[in-house]
């Protein structure tokens, strides 16, 4: 059995989704986000980047980092088809867009959500808040400039890019935003709300 690690509408919205596409079974920790469990001793023994998800594998091995555990399930159950073929070329694209939400995206959400981290003083802080914002919507109209498919990323259909796109696309920019400017990307987070197996982990995290 699967154990993730991970809290209400954060990043492990979409592993927990990922894993109910494979119907593997799987059990959820609840990491207190809003008491900053994850930044305990307990959790950092667990996975020392202190950040969620983690997922621990049937074996005892832990998997950090959203985009690795992805990877991790949809190679360990190809039957579910959480990723195109093995050497295709829509393979490396759900691939890019993937790497580029966690290497291009996130990072902007850690400076807008801990501008102490970044900056020192409120004006700084003010500042660095709003160039990060700026930032992330500029990459999310890269993204869905690029969604070639309906409703998904891929014409070949769902894969877990959709997952994290989906999920990610939820913080930081702004709602009003987001449906103003973002409609492919918001016709994905409805088309998995509506797949039999993820739409019911996705309405948990986020709504219907």
């Amino acid at each position: 059995m699967y154990r993730l690690y991970g809290a209400k509408g954060s990043g492990s919205a979409m592993v927990e989704a990922a894993l109910a596409e494979t119907g593997a079974a799987y059990e959820v920790a609840a990491v207190g986000l809003g008491t900053d469990e994850q930044r305990g001793e307990s959790y950092r023994e667990l996975n020392p980047t202190r950040k969620i998800p983690a997922l621990v594998l049937p074996s005892g091995a832990v998997i950090a980092e959203s985009a690795a555990i992805l990877i991790t399930l949809a190679e360990r159950h190809p039957e579910s088809k959480l990723l195109p073929s093995m050497g295709s070329d829509e393979r490396a694209q759900a691939l890019r867009w993937l790497v580029s939400i966690v290497a291009e995206i996130y990072p902007m959400i850690e400076i807008r959500d801990y501008p102490k981290r970044f900056a020192i003083g409120e004006k700084n802080e003010e500042t660095i808040i709003n160039i990060a914002r700026n930032r992330a919507r500029e990459r999310w109209l890269s993204i869905e400039r690029a969604i070639a498919g309906s409703p998904w990323l891929l014409p070949t259909g769902f894969s877990i890019a959709d997952l994290a796109i989906a999920n990610v696309s939820r913080w930081t920019i702004g709602k009003d935003w987001r449906i103003a400017n973002l409609s492919k990307i918001e016709a994905i987070h409805a088309g998995i709300l509506a797949r039999p197996k993820a739409g019911k982990v996705w309405a948990s995290h986020f709504g219907a």
